[in-house]
């Protein structure tokens, strides 16, 4: 199994602990969009208590990547949606299904069609 195999494994098992109703070819399509920031342990958690990382999830991934052109206060309470959905007792919440989530919220799952 190779290292992108175990961590879609992961991150598919975590999706289940959670409670994230997303499928197994959304996680696995989105980890692989996300490339090798999925193996460095700073770039491939969200911390929702930072604000600029906020920010950079809302102008490049919703806006750039997804293409959104909803105003910023719809975008910010998505956001925040995700962030309760994958819990505040949950430091390291994982970019790939942090980015999955807001791809199903606004039906961008074509983007990785």
């Amino acid at each position: 199994m190779s290292k992108l195999d175990e961590k879609i494994a992961a991150y598919q098992e975590e999706a289940k602990k959670l409670g994230l109703d997303l499928s197994a070819d959304l996680i696995a399509k989105v980890t692989k969009g996300l490339g090798p920031s999925i193996y460095k342990k700073d770039s491939e958690s969200i911390a929702c208590s930072q604000k600029s990382e906020l920010e950079t999830v809302k102008n490049n991934f919703l806006k750039k990547k997804l293409g959104l052109t909803d105003d910023d206060a719809t975008l910010d309470a998505a956001i925040k949606e995700v962030c309760e959905k994958m819990g505040s007792k949950n430091p390291a919440k994982k970019r790939a299904l942090f980015y999955a989530m807001l791809a199903k919220k606004f039906n961008k799952e074509s983007v990785y069609a």
